[in-house]
C-alpha cells in the first residue's frame, strides 16, 4: 500500500553513499521526496536551485565543510523568507557537538547507526512544526496587507473630509477658476522657503504619485517621504496633500512653473 505523499522535500547530506542511499529510500518509502547528495557544496548548490526543499539531513563530520557550517551556510543564503528545518546525524556522541549543533538552530539530533523508525517520527515532527510556521509566515503578510489597505484608506478619507473644509480657493481650483497674481505670488513666497528635496517631494505629489512611488523615484525609504510631506504641508499652510496636488495642478499653473523651476 502506498503511503501518502507528503509536500516536504528532504536533502540528504552525507559523504558516504550507500547512507545516502539508504536514508533516501527510506523516506521516499514514506511519502517523502528526497534530494541526495555526497558533500557540502554539492548541498549548497542543489539547495538554491530547488526552493522546495524544506528539511535538511545532514551527517555532522564530513570533509571540507561539517554539517553545523553546512547549515549556518544555508540559513544565511534562505535569509527571512524561506523556511526550513534541519536534523543532525553522527557517528560520535560528543556532548559539545549536540550543544553546538542546537545553538546553531538545528531543531533535532540521532546518532549513527540510526534508528529508521525514530528518525521517520522526528522528520514527521519537524513537517508539522514547517506547516505552522508557514501559516504564521502567511498571516504575518497578511496582516502587514490589510494594515496597509487600512492605513490608505483612513488617509483618503482623512483627505477628503479636509477638503469638504477647505477654504474657497481650492473650490475655486477644483471648478476650473485662476488665482490671481497677488495670491500666486504669496503662496509662490511660502514654496520658495522649501528645500530642494522637499520641492521634489511636492512636485511628485502634484503628479498624484503615492509615497511609496516617490519613495521609489527618490531613493528614499516611504517614511521619509511621509516626514517630508508633513513638512511641505506645515510650511505651506495646506490642510492636506491633495489640496497640495490642487496648488499644482493645471489650475494653479503659475504656481506650478515657480516650483517646477527649481
Amino acid at each position: 500500500m502506498n503511503k501518502p505523499k507528503s509536500a516536504v522535500k528532504v536533502l540528504v547530506v552525507d559523504d558516504q553513499p550507500l547512507v545516502v542511499e539508504e536514508l533516501c529510500e527510506f523516506l521516499e518509502s514514506n511519502g517523502y521526496r528526497c534530494v541526495p547528495c555526497e558533500s557540502s557544496v554539492e548541498a549548497i548548490e542543489r539547495f538554491c536551485e530547488d526552493t522546495d526543499i524544506c528539511l535538511v539531513l545532514s551527517d555532522l563530520h564530513m570533509p571540507d565543510m561539517d554539517g553545523i557550517q553546512l547549515i549556518q551556510e544555508l540559513q544565511r543564503l534562505a535569509g527571512k523568507h524561506r523556511v526550513f528545518e534541519a536534523i543532525m546525524l553522527t557517528g560520535r556522541a560528543d556532548k559539545q557537538d549536540v550543544i553546538k549543533a542546537l545553538r546553531a538552530g538545528i531543531a533535532d539530533y540521532y546518532q549513527k547507526p540510526v534508528d529508521l523508525e525514530e528518525l521517520l517520527e522526528g522528520v514527521q515532527r519537524q513537517e508539522a512544526a514547517m506547516q505552522e510556521r508557514h501559516k504564521s509566515m502567511q498571516l504575518g503578510h497578511l496582516n502587514q496587507k490589510l494594515q496597509y489597505l487600512s492605513e490608505s484608506i483612513d488617509d483618503l478619507y482623512q483627505d477628503l473630509d479636509k477638503v469638504r473644509r477647505s477654504p474657497a480657493t481650492v473650490v475655486r481650483d477644483v471648478l476650473g477658476g485662476q488665482p490671481d497674481e497677488a495670491e500666486v505670488q504669496d503662496v509662490s513666497a511660502i514654496f520658495n522657503q522649501l528645500s530642494p528635496r522637499q520641492l521634489d517631494v511636492a512636485r511628485l505629489v502634484g503628479k498624484g504619485q503615492t509615497n511609496y512611488q516617490i519613495a521609489c523615484e527618490l531613493g528614499i525609504t516611504e517614511n521619509t517621504v511621509k516626514l517630508y510631506v508633513s513638512q511641505v504641508l506645515r510650511l505651506t499652510h495646506m490642510h492636506n496633500r491633495t489640496q497640495l496636488a490642487l496648488a499644482l495642478s493645471p489650475g494653479g499653473s503659475a504656481l506650478r512653473q515657480r516650483v517646477t523651476a527649481h
